[in-house]
């Protein structure tokens, strides 16, 4: 106990306002100043328990709604694995489906699945945005003052002009798409107005979310050769799957690339260079297959093979058949998917970041250089190993999947992996054998999808949360590698 000098004044009750400072009712929380109870401030240090339980809270609404008999067209209760499962693929802006979304569900039903998907985008870029502040806040103030510059979001006012601005900009990009879609509806295809609206707006949620549900059973092959509708969707599916930090930053520094953080540089170059390598490998493979791309000629199987390219980033539509594609496109496939879109954004997948960043450090190693640079960035340790953890959880969940699945299934290899990947990476692409799958694998689609949602951006929070500098250091040893 510390001796005081008489007449001296007594010590502080707590640590102070700073960081990780104690808080009472109405004094300074845990994050410089941020009032509230002692449990409230606890529980905002933790934004994993906030992703889970607002996840899991929407998806029980979602299921419950999707039970009421108003929700089908037969006026009868869908069965809880039905509702469950559709209620986690549109939280989750997956988009697989053990139900034909348009024959089984009323347009009650529907409306309830585009609110659901439209919750879980919003939420998904609005979590990641308060993430953000919570890490910058938690860190040393070096890297608090990056990641202020680098996300500009410097506290609580910026914090809320960001997800003013993320809903803003998702309302745009899903009416201008809506407006294209409602318009080619109309006047190519003959819809009424109001049919017309409505399939367009459907659609346009749909494809910026990256949910991946359509109104048609056969997704959208039947728009195969028609660019204003591929087109449309690819884009938004694109645009959605960036992210936000990385579109606010281009819309603010597009004409500065060198003023680019490491974030964007990665995610751009990462995601050019999947589109276009995608693009060819699809169309080259399937080019020659007659129950795909070989049925169409030269422009429209480009057209083809860039919009599945894009879908597999986590968009989830298809304009052809993958039950009947060829062994090496499912496996391109898989790795798109596993792979996913932007961090931040309506995407799935361990993120491009995590796969460029990856990349760099490899490629680092193999030069020799003991730093990793991106740019004219040096990119720190702890991000470094965050990837490789992601990385690596990721591949666990899938592997465990898949041998579950196989185990309990006759479905052959490449289509169970394709489905496990699928609903890991919140894609929503199936190869057909997703109605068919018995209960207990319903169930584990379900928590890999869940898992494959929230998982990476609990997983990131957690480990950029629990950072921290040791006083000390041990003796090195090296081992053997390879």
């Amino acid at each position: 106990m510390p001796i005081r000098r008489p007449g001296a004044p007594p010590p502080p009750a707590g640590p102070g306002p700073g960081l990780g400072a104690a808080a009472g009712p109405g004094g300074p929380g845990a994050f410089g100043g941020l009032p509230g109870p002692p449990r409230l401030a606890r529980r905002l240090q933790h934004p994993a328990q906030v992703i889970l339980t607002g996840f899991g809270l929407a998806i029980a609404i979602g299921t419950a709604l999707l039970s009421l008999p108003v929700a089908t067209t037969t006026g009868e209760r869908a069965s809880f694995v039905d509702a469950l499962f559709t209620a986690t693929s549109a939280v989750c802006v997956t988009g697989l489906a053990v139900v034909d979304t348009q024959l089984h569900w009323s347009t009650f039903g529907e409306l309830v699945i585009l609110g659901l998907f439209q919750v879980g985008g919003l939420g998904i870029m609005t979590m990641a945005a308060l993430t953000m502040l919570l890490v910058s806040r938690r860190l040393g103030l070096r890297t608090r003052l990056v990641a202020q510059m680098e996300t500009k979001v410097p506290g609580l006012g910026g914090i809320r002009r960001t997800i003013r601005n993320i809903v803003i900009f998702s309302l745009i990009c899903e009416t201008v798409t809506a407006i294209v879609l409602t318009t080619r509806f109309a006047l190519t295809y003959h819809l009424g107005f109001g049919d017309a609206v409505y399939h367009g707006v459907f659609h346009a949620v749909s494809a910026f979310n990256n949910a991946g549900f359509a109104l048609y059973p056969d997704g959208m092959t039947r728009f195969a050769t028609d660019p204003w509708i591929l087109l449309p969707l690819a884009l938004a599916v694109i645009v959605g799957g960036l992210g936000f930090p990385v579109v606010f930053e281009l819309l603010r520094e597009w004409r500065k690339p060198a003023m680019w953080s490491v974030q964007t540089r990665i995610t751009l170059m990462v995601t050019a260079i999947l589109l276009v390598g995608g693009t060819i490998v699809i169309t080259a493979v399937e080019g020659s297959n007659p129950a795909t791309l070989g049925a169409h000629d030269g422009e429209a199987a480009v057209l083809g093979g860039f919009f599945y390219s894009a879908m597999t980033r986590s968009g989830g539509f298809n304009s052809v058949d993958i039950a009947v594609m060829r062994p090496e496109s499912l496996f391109a496939s898989d790795i798109l998917m596993f792979i996913g879109g932007g961090s931040g954004s309506t995407a799935g997948g361990i993120k491009v970041t995590t796969f460029g960043l990856l990349a760099f450090v490899i490629w680092a190693e193999m030069r020799g250089e003991p730093r990793v640079n991106v740019g004219r960035r040096r990119v720190p340790s702890p991000n470094q190993r965050q990837a490789l953890t992601i990385a690596l959880l990721s591949i666990s969940a899938v592997a465990i999947g898949t041998f579950v699945m196989l185990a309990a299934t006759a479905y052959p290899f490449d289509a169970v992996l394709f489905e496990v990947i699928s609903a890991f990476g919140t894609v929503g692409m199936s190869t057909g054998i997703t109605p068919h799958l018995p209960v207990a694998m319903k169930i584990l689609l379900v928590a890999l999808m869940f898992v494959g949602r929230v998982g990476p951006l609990t997983a990131a929070s957690a480990l950029a949360l629990r950072e921290k500098t040791r006083r000390f250091e041990l003796p090195e040893e090296r081992t053997i590698v390879g």
